[in-house]
């Protein structure tokens, strides 16, 4: 866990831990003082005598001047509650530094994760399921927090207990010697069962929570479809054995979590009552002669066993939430394509040589593929379902890396320095458009910065601005997926995305499949009219989408098989 723990953390937070962690062993000392000064207290306050017999009292007598021993016992006692007023003190502002470092984490968590997300190889990428990326930067981040807090919290209880441990055995170790074996034992117990179930009920609230996210993703993407198709029920069903299985996870967790403190409540009292019944049974008499002794006893326990608490809490909530460092540290050594900054110049050609491509080892989808493709032509690639169409277009502009072979544009390899470069010159057309909630401005810019005439012109291009003109311009609201638009509007927002950064290559991935001939006939005149000075990728099932393609190559188990003039 350690090692883990510390891969996650960056060089300046170890140094800030390090602090921390010099810090709670000043809180533990002063814990400690605050405990030991009560028995000299007691003791000089029920017999002045002891100030005078005690030399280090007497000099303190002597130095300050005092003129009577029950002035020295009251400032004494003032000593004391100023003591214990900058004790709070300390302590709230150890606890302030503590909170601000363990939360400050979510922030540096969930960043790297989204950074490491957004960093994936698209490879990589489309094998993760989003709401599982979305659980670990929302609730696994969180969880982790949680982990890193209960740690930071158990180690500065532990050396509160250290130091009040050694000051008890100092003053009576027999009967500390006790205490010890009576909490051991308690612990031991604790660990066999609790926290035993806890960590069980940790790897259920992953499991479930993961399960939680999947369904209200799948629901909420095809909400038309359950509506239509009345299986509410059944999703209904689903998401409340999740849910409930969740909130049971918790409960387990939030009802076991409070064992320790109960127990060791009722084990604090006993042993209260034990030392008394003790030092009673060994003195047969009363106990005011070893009043001092007592109440130190009792502060230290009263100060201990919430310490001894915290710390069974810290490690059974480090046991619950344990999966989340499991998964977090998983999903930040995936490695993120790590990229430069080379430009790349298209004047001429873009050259695929003796290209292999796989998913999975020994699964080859694209076969020895050799092809050039102009620039500015227009051409077209056809084929059934699993032929390898997409894949080629993928790899041409630069999603997926070959196995095998190169990709050369005007004779440079394309390669992790320049790749970055190259994709920045191709505007894509999804099949299926995405749109976020939100403006159609902010569809079309998607990130970059909003330029309003920009946005306009390439709306006019895609011939919807003056559709756009009779709703709100182009801050018409499209709502989530772009439900409030058609789908021949939310293709034409696509292929103004797809202008809005000028690029030198369009690529259409059977963007017009889903729709009607007379709508894909209009869509495919526009984007033929703005592609006229570009160069034109298609990958299409209709012959009508591509019949104006200079060049159609037709993809048959991976490899081209044909290559059509029209």
């Amino acid at each position: 866990m350690i090692y883990k723990l510390r891969s996650l953390l960056t060089r300046r937070d170890k140094q800030f831990l390090l602090g921390l962690l010099l810090f709670s062993i000043l809180i533990s000392v002063i814990e400690t003082a605050g405990i030991s000064v009560i028995m000299p207290f007691i003791a000089v306050a029920t017999d002045f005598n002891i100030i005078h017999s005690n030399e280090y009292y007497a000099k303190v007598y002597e130095f300050f001047s005092f003129t009577n021993d029950a002035k020295f016992v009251i400032s004494f006692g003032v000593v004391l509650i100023i003591f214990y007023i900058f004790r709070s003190i300390i302590n709230l502002f150890y606890f302030y530094l503590l909170n601000r470092f363990t939360q400050g984490r979510y922030h540096l968590l969930a960043y790297r994760l989204f950074e490491n997300y957004m960093g994936l190889p698209y490879k990589e990428f489309i094998k993760r399921n989003s709401s599982t990326l979305t659980k670990s930067i929302v609730n696994e981040a969180t969880n982790l927090t949680q982990l890193i807090s209960a740690v930071l919290f158990m180690m500065s209880e532990v050396f509160i207990v250290i130091f009040i441990y050694s000051m008890m055995l100092y003053v009576n170790y027999k009967i500390t010697l006790l205490l010890t074996i009576i909490l051991v034992l308690n612990a031991v117990i604790m660990i066999k069962t609790v926290s035993k179930k806890i960590k069980q009920a940790g790897v259920i609230r992953a499991d479930l929570q993961k399960k939680f996210y999947e369904i209200v993703n799948r629901s909420f993407g095809n909400f038309k479809l359950i509506k239509l198709s009345n299986h509410d029920d059944k999703i209904l069903s689903e998401f409340g054995d999740a849910s409930y299985g969740y909130a049971k996870a918790n409960i387990t967790d939030a009802t076991l979590g409070q064992v320790p403190r109960l127990f060791l409540e009722a084990v604090g009292f006993a042993l209260i009552v034990f030392i008394i019944t003790y030092l009673v049974y060994k003195y047969q008499d009363d106990v005011s002669g070893t009043l001092a002794i007592i109440s130190m006893f009792v502060l230290g326990l009263y100060r201990l066993m919430p310490s001894v608490n915290r710390i069974m809490s810290s490690y059974n909530q480090i046991l619950f939430v344990y999966q989340s460092l499991d998964i977090v540290y998983g999903d930040l050594i995936y490695n993120s394509e790590e990229l430069g900054e080379k430009e790349v110049e298209f004047s001429s050609e873009i050259e695929l040589k003796n290209i292999e491509f796989e998913y999975e080892e020994s699964k080859p989808i694209l076969k020895n593929i050799n092809l050039r493709i102009k620039k500015g032509s227009k051409i077209a690639f056809v084929g059934e379902s699993g032929s390898g169409k997409s894949t080629l277009v993928d790899l041409i502009i630069g999603l997926y890396k070959p196995k095998n072979g190169s990709i050369g544009v005007d004779g440079i390899v394309l390669d992790d320095e320049s790749i970055k470069s190259w994709r920045t010159k191709v505007g894509y057309i999804p099949q299926s458009v995405y749109l976020f909630d939100g403006s159609v401005a902010e569809n079309i810019a998607f990130g970059s910065e909003i330029d309003d005439s920009k946005i306009i012109e390439v709306l006019k291009q895609a011939n919807i601005y003056e559709f756009l003109k009779t709703k709100e311009g182009i801050d018409t609201k499209v709502g989530e997926g772009g439900v409030m638009l058609s789908g021949g509007q939310k293709q034409r927002i696509a292929i103004a995305r797809a202008l809005y950064n000028d690029p030198e290559i369009l690529v259409l991935d059977e963007a017009t499949s889903a729709l009607d001939n007379e709508t894909e006939e209009k869509i495919m005149d526009e984007i033929y009219k703005v592609s006229a000075d570009k160069t034109l990728m298609i990958i299409a099932h209709r012959l009508s989408t591509i019949d104006r393609c200079e060049k159609v190559y037709r993809l048959e188990h991976g490899k081209i098989v044909d290559a059509l003039l029209t």
